[in-house]
C-alpha cells in the first residue's frame, strides 16, 4: 500500500471510531448512452433530468459533512452524484476498478471532453481515491473487475455500519450490459439489509 492509501485508510479509520459517518451514501448508476448504443439507457439529453433527481433526494436525506459518499466515478449518475456531495460538503471515497487512464479509456472518455473535464474536477476535489489493481489481490479467473469493485464499494461501505446505508442508484430496474453494473450492486445491498432509493429512468424519463 502506498503512503496515499495509507493516509486514506486512516481517515476511515477515525472516522468509523468517531461515528462521524452520520450516514453513507453509496451510490451507482447508469453511465451516459454511448453515440452507437442501439437501446437508448441514458441518453445525454436526460442530464438534467439525472442531476435534479440525484440532487433532490440527497437534500430530502439531508446529506452534509457528517456524512460520507463511496462511488465510482463514471461518466453520468457516478460523476453528477459526486460532484453534488462534494457541493454539500459530504466526505467523498472514489474507487476504481484499473488504473486511472484504463478507466477513463473505459468509463469515461467515450462520452467526450465535457465528462473527462467533470472527472478531473472531481479529481482535484477529493483526496480519497482508491484503485483496485493497487489494493486487492489480481483478479482471479473467471472474476469481473466491475462486479469485484462494486462489491468493494458495498465491504467499504458496512464498514461504517450496515444501517447507515443509503443506496442511491439512478436506474431502470434491469439487468445491466454485462458482468458488475447497477442491478448487481443493488442486491447486494438488499441481501445485506441496506436501504434503498432507486431513481427509476423509467420514470424520470
Amino acid at each position: 500500500m502506498n503512503q496515499l492509501s495509507e493516509q486514506n485508510t486512516d481517515v476511515r479509520t477515525d472516522r468509523r471510531e468517531n461515528g462521524a459517518a452520520r450516514q453513507v451514501f453509496l451510490f451507482s448508476g447508469h453511465m451516459i448512452d454511448a453515440a452507437d448504443r442501439t437501446q437508448p439507457r441514458f441518453p445525454p439529453d436526460k442530464e438534467p433530468l439525472a442531476k435534479a433527481a440525484i440532487e433532490t433526494v440527497l437534500d430530502q436525506l439531508g446529506a452534509g459533512a457528517n456524512d460520507v459518499a463511496i462511488s465510482s466515478a463514471a461518466c453520468g449518475g457516478d460523476l453528477l452524484f459526486v460532484e453534488s456531495c462534494v457541493q454539500r460538503g459530504v466526505c467523498v471515497e472514489i474507487y476504481l476498478p484499473f488504473v486511472e487512464e484504463e478507466f477513463l479509456q473505459k468509463s469515461v472518455n467515450f462520452a467526450g471532453d465535457r465528462w473527462r473535464e467533470k472527472f478531473l474536477w472531481v479529481k482535484e476535489r477529493v483526496r480519497d481515491w482508491h484503485i483496485m489493481p493497487h489494493e486487492l489481490a489480481p483478479l482471479r479467473s473467471g472474476e469481473d473487475a466491475f462486479a469485484n469493485v462494486n462489491l468493494w464499494m458495498f465491504d467499504r461501505a458496512a464498514a461504517y455500519g450496515s444501517r447507515n446505508i443509503r443506496f442511491i442508484c439512478l436506474w431502470d430496474r434491469k439487468a445491466g450490459d454485462g458482468p458488475g453494473g447497477t442491478k448487481h450492486l443493488h442486491d447486494a445491498v438488499e441481501q445485506g439489509a441496506g436501504k434503498a432509493c432507486v431513481l427509476d429512468t423509467t420514470k424520470l424519463w
